[in-house]
């Protein structure tokens, strides 16, 4: 809806949207804030952690040095936020909700993007793996010792139900674990998210969110650093009719700011198909209560078939032509050493952990002692060790990762 002073209106809240006041609460009780609301409160807690600071110096797509003008993990979570919460505005649901769970969507980042994910996986393999959307939902609820009285930002049910399972149900029955990421099964042994519902459409429109802002600034990334052209990009769908577009209005026109054009009505053609698709989604399933979209057998947010079809075109171009660019691979081969080296190191030395992760892995020797006196301890104490120090490594930014690795892995001692 257009206002009369030209600005976009926002819809009416829908009756399916997550309200503030019937959240389901917190794990650990605590006084609620009288100037905001408990979805505000979990934003505000994500964005003054510890692990929301360090996505400057993770990697996007490249490593920090290759240049100042590449987005890393925090200008992309940036772009995220911004489109959720316009989303969410434009849809009348619970735009805190949305923002919070775009900023945290990737907390649980290692060093290096996914080239260190898949060597940190491949390092724990034997330990029970490693998941970055685990350990966004590890760092949330246990590894932010920032408060008094509990582990974690004690962020409310519907946060964590979302951060859990923003791209969809996890599990196919209720109380299901099998097949779970490490970390989403740990806590919800004790914590139940409801897995094996849809998450809220705050979640599933910041999931959404996410394909928007990556596809388009991945784009502009790829540009910029050679892996490709403009040309290159002409008979791509969606952004290549879009480019012709620019051209003929605009002939001539100086690149750097043909490409913005682009990109912008790019992000604006994907969010003004996911608004019409969500919108007809909505109509036709009628649900009276966030509690109803969670039963659905499918998410409400989404892309039309052809939109859809458009994205996973210009993903496999983006495949070929910038992820899977020999530039990048030879980034992602040294990501892969660093990460893989520093964890071989770290477990069979975790003398050399700084002062209280140390304090941590004799914790967790202790407590593997207690369970298992009798000799089964020793794998188990491997395991907590292990764990350990994949959380200490996956917490690093590029820049200490490579720090730590020079001083670890390729010094004297």
């Amino acid at each position: 809806m257009i206002a009369a002073n030209g600005i976009i209106a926002a819809d009416a809240p829908v009756s399916c949207a997550c309200r503030p006041a019937e959240s389901r609460g917190r794990l650990h009780p605590e006084p609620e804030s009288p100037n905001r609301t408990v979805f505000q409160r979990d934003r505000d807690r994500i964005i003054h952690s510890t692990a929301f600071r360090r996505l400057k110096h993770k990697t996007q797509v490249f490593v920090y040095h290759e240049g100042d003008h590449y987005r890393t993990r925090l200008t992309h979570t940036i772009e995220v936020a911004q489109i959720a919460r316009s989303l969410a505005r434009a849809l009348g649901l619970d735009e805190d909700l949305a923002e919070a769970l775009a900023l945290a969507h990737d907390l649980g980042h290692t060093p290096f993007g996914h080239a260190g994910e898949d060597a940190l996986g491949e390092a724990m393999a034997s330990y029970g793996g490693f998941d970055h959307n685990g350990q966004s939902l590890r760092i949330v609820t246990l590894l932010e010792a920032r408060y008094a009285e509990f582990d974690g930002l004690n962020l409310t049910w519907e946060t964590l139900e979302g951060l859990a399972k923003h791209n969809g149900p996890l599990a196919a029955r209720p109380g299901e674990t099998a097949g779970l990421p490490w970390a989403v099964a740990q806590y919800a042994s004790r914590h139940d998210l409801e897995l094996h519902t849809q998450p809220g459409l705050e979640a599933q429109v910041a999931a959404l969110s996410d394909d928007i802002a990556y596809h388009t600034h991945d784009v502009d990334d790829g540009l910029r650093a050679g892996l490709f052209t403009v040309a290159d990009l002409s008979d791509v769908p969606l952004v290549g009719s879009i480019i012709r577009g620019v051209e003929r209005r605009y002939p001539g026109l100086q690149q750097s700011r043909l490409i913005h054009e682009t990109l912008r009505r790019m992000i604006d053609a994907m969010v003004q198909d996911l608004l019409a698709e969500t919108r007809a989604r909505i109509a036709a399933a009628a649900p009276g209560c966030a509690a109803d979209v969670r039963a659905l057998d499918g998410p409400l947010a989404g892309f039309s078939a052809a939109m859809a079809d458009d994205n996973a075109a210009l993903k496999a171009f983006l495949f070929e032509h910038m992820y899977r660019h020999d530039h990048v691979n030879h980034m992602t081969e040294n990501a892969r050493v660093v990460v893989a080296e520093l964890f071989e190191r770290l477990l069979a030395a975790p003398e050399r952990l700084p002062d209280d992760w140390r304090d941590q892995v004799m914790g967790a020797a202790n407590a593997a002692a207690d369970a298992e006196p009798d000799g089964p301890g020793a794998s188990e104490d491997e395991s907590r060790r292990a764990r350990v120090v994949a959380d200490y490594i996956a917490g690093m930014t590029d820049r200490y990762a490579l720090g730590e690795h020079r001083e670890l892995c390729q010094g004297s001692g």
